[in-house]
């Protein structure tokens, strides 16, 4: 199933921007938002969110393995 940002609508989210989503908004969400949505939601970077699902592959978490 395919996966679309609640905000802006851009199609087909990645794992690693799902994983982020429910990584900081709660692992119940049923709305996603796509990295520049989410970080203008959180009031940060796109960056900023990008290192931090690196940070998070580094420590395993689970919502970042794989492809």
């Amino acid at each position: 199933m395919a996966t679309n940002c609640v905000a802006c609508g851009k199609e087909n989210l990645d794992k690693d921007t799902i994983g982020i989503n429910k990584k900081l908004l709660g692992l119940d969400i049923a709305n996603f938002y796509c990295l520049d949505c989410l970080a203008e939601y959180l009031d940060c970077t796109v960056q900023e969110l990008l290192d931090k699902i690196e940070e998070f592959k580094e420590e395993g978490c689970k919502l970042f393995e794989g492809k």
